[in-house]
Formats: C-alpha cells, sequence, structure tokens
C-alpha cells in the first residue's frame, strides 16, 4: 500500500553540487535551489525543507544512483527520518520520455524526480549494513591493484625486449610488483575478515563459495552489488540488473534481430559470475552441462560463456534466498518415473 506522503523532492547529484526540486501534495512547486554537496549544503537543505513545515516521515525524497556521489547524501537523509528512495538512472530516463521531455540540465532533472516522486511513490531505500562499505572499498581497491600490476607487468616485458636493461631499472619494477602482491594479498585477507564480521554476509558468503567455480573474491562482488541479493527479489531481476539477460530486437514480420547481451546494467555484477565461468565450466556439473550443450550446437563462445554466466546467477541467488548450500538438481528437470511393467 502506498504511503500517504505531503512532499516530494527530487534531487539530482553532482559531485560538488546537488540540485532540489520541492513539489507539495497538491501539485505546487517551488523553485529549484542548489547547495553544496557537504555538510553545509546538507544543513542548508534540510532548512530549507524545513520551511514547509512537512514532517520529515512525510516527505518523500528521490534522487538517481549515479556514480558514487549519491550515497552520502542518501545515507545522510535516512538518518535525518526523510523516506528516501534510490532509482537506476534508466528509470528517471524512460520516465521523461513518457512526458516526452527534452530539456537536460540539473534544474530540469531535480524538478523530474520530483514528479516521478509524486506520480509513482517508488519503493523506499533502505541503507546497507556497516559491512557493505568495509568490503566494497577493498574490492574496488583490490581491482584497481590487479590492473596496476598488470601494467607494470606489461611494462617489464617491455623493457626486456630492449637491446640493453638498466638494472636499477628493472630492480625498481620488480620492486614494486612484489609491493603490488603483498598488497592484493593483504586485501584478500581483509575482506575475509571482514565477512566474518557480519553473520548474515557471512553465511551468505559461505553458501555461495559452495557453488563450485565461487570464490571469495566472486562471493563477495555478488554480495556487495546486489546487497545480499535484498534488492532482486527474483533471479531474472538479478540478471536484468547485471545487464545479462538478452534482449530481442522485432519489429512485425520484417525486422528480426539477433538477440544481444547490452551495455547497460551493473558492470560488476556482470562481470563476476562471467569471470568466474572460466572454473565453473570446469568443476561445476550444473554449468559445464549447460555451456557443452550450447558449445556442441554450434554457439559462439561469448553467447555459451555469457549463458553460463546467466545461470550461475541464478544459482547464486537462489542459494543466498533459499539459505541453502549449492544443490546440482536445482533448476533441472525432474526424472520421468518409470512406468510399471
Amino acid at each position: 500500500m502506498a504511503e500517504h506522503y505531503a512532499q516530494f523532492v527530487g534531487i539530482d547529484v553532482a559531485a560538488a553540487t546537488v540540485t532540489v526540486s520541492v513539489w507539495q501534495a497538491d501539485g505546487t512547486a517551488g523553485t529549484p535551489f542548489t547547495v553544496a554537496q557537504d555538510a553545509a549544503g546538507y544543513a542548508q537543505l534540510e532548512a530549507h525543507l524545513a520551511q514547509t513545515a512537512v514532517a520529515a516521515a512525510a516527505t518523500l525524497v528521490v534522487l538517481e544512483a549515479t556514480g558514487s556521489y549519491w550515497l552520502r547524501l542518501a545515507t545522510h537523509l535516512v538518518g535525518q527520518g526523510y523516506a528516501v528512495s534510490v532509482l537506476n538512472p534508466a528509470q528517471a530516463h524512460h520516465f521523461a520520455r513518457t512526458l516526452l521531455r527534452r530539456d537536460k540540465h540539473d534544474a530540469a532533472d531535480a524538478c523530474l524526480l520530483a514528479q516521478l516522486a509524486a506520480t509513482l511513490q517508488p519503493a523506499v531505500w533502505t541503507p546497507p549494513p556497516a559491512v557493505y562499505e568495509e568490503l566494497r572499498q577493498r574490492l574496488v581497491q583490490r581491482d584497481s591493484l590487479v590492473g596496476l600490476r598488470q601494467q607494470v607487468r606489461n611494462q617489464r616485458h617491455a623493457l626486456q625486449q630492449q637491446p640493453l636493461v638498466v638494472a636499477a631499472v628493472q630492480q625498481r619494477m620488480e620492486a614494486l610488483l612484489a609491493t603490488l602482491d603483498e598488497q592484493i594479498q593483504q586485501i584478500e585477507r581483509e575482506v575475509h575478515r571482514v565477512l566474518q564480521q557480519d553473520s548474515a554476509w557471512a553465511q551468505a558468503a559461505a553458501r555461495l563459495q559452495s557453488i563450485p567455480g565461487v570464490g571469495l573474491l566472486t562471493s563477495g562482488w555478488l554480495l556487495v552489488t546486489t546487497l545480499a541479493f535484498s534488492a532482486c527479489e527474483t533471479p531474472e531481476a538479478a540478471t536484468a540488473y547485471a545487464g545479462l539477460a538478452p534482449r530481442a530486437r522485432q519489429s512485425g514480420t520484417s525486422v528480426r534481430g539477433r538477440a544481444r547481451i547490452g551495455h547497460s546494467g551493473n558492470r560488476r555484477l556482470r562481470t563476476a559470475p562471467y569471470l568466474a565461468t572460466l572454473s565453473a565450466t570446469r568443476f561445476n556439473p550444473v554449468i559445464r552441462t549447460l555451456y557443452e550443450r550450447l558449445k556442441a550446437a554450434g554457439k559462439p563462445e561469448k553467447v555459451a560463456r555469457c549463458a553460463a554466466a546467466r545461470k550461475l546467477l541464478h544459482l547464486a541467488w537462489a542459494v543466498v534466498t533459499k539459505e541453502q548450500d549449492f544443490d546440482p538438481d536445482y533448476g533441472q528437470p525432474a526424472p520421468v518415473a518409470a512406468s510399471g511393467a
């Protein structure tokens, strides 16, 4: 049942500023205003909202999950008692198309979000548990260090092709690689320790790692990107959020395009199961059977790999939401009972 809000606030979030539009339940709208994206700006925002004499709990605030800029503001507003809804930018884009909106600037975006809040009253967002940031920041940093390590390895390879290799230069490269290796290993130890500090996430990670092909880091990314699958009511929702659901292209009888995996969705949620299929197609009986069947049918490697990643994500959703370890019979057809003689 929809809540009865008296005030709707749309906020367009940028790196240094936030632009705000306030709509009342009767449809009247104030002039959009901009404040700084910091503690002082947040205080100005709250002071402005307080002038309307509408309680925080009766105010629905809507903003988009753009980059990493939105999280601090959303968490702050929830802490102050406001109802906050966080949208995928695609949702606001589609809403704008239904209104035939063409304007694209901060004030127009804030007004659009306020109108969306009043019209659709999207579900209220709940801040993630403390383990979320502890885990996410470490995983992001590890990815950065792994990328940097590969760059240094490439530089070392290029150096070794030179007719003369300066010993001091090579020594510094080797020392840097050793440091990066140690830092990456340290982060992995911290990821394991952090997961153990939250019993629910620790149990979810253990269940994910019961799936052959899913290790510590993959389980960490799956938990972070889906908030332990609380953000995905169905396995289909998880694959759509990851951008692993094929999108058909058809119009009438004359246009029949090949179904494709798009570039939309959460990149990290898409990458984690995709990379895990490198192991799962060898050691996971469910994934291996699917992968080999598609390859035998002549499907390209990427198509088979994406289908395997999609199936792996379904398995991940199942073990976490059903609170059961991996079952190789999950999603398989039931055996046909033999008829009596």
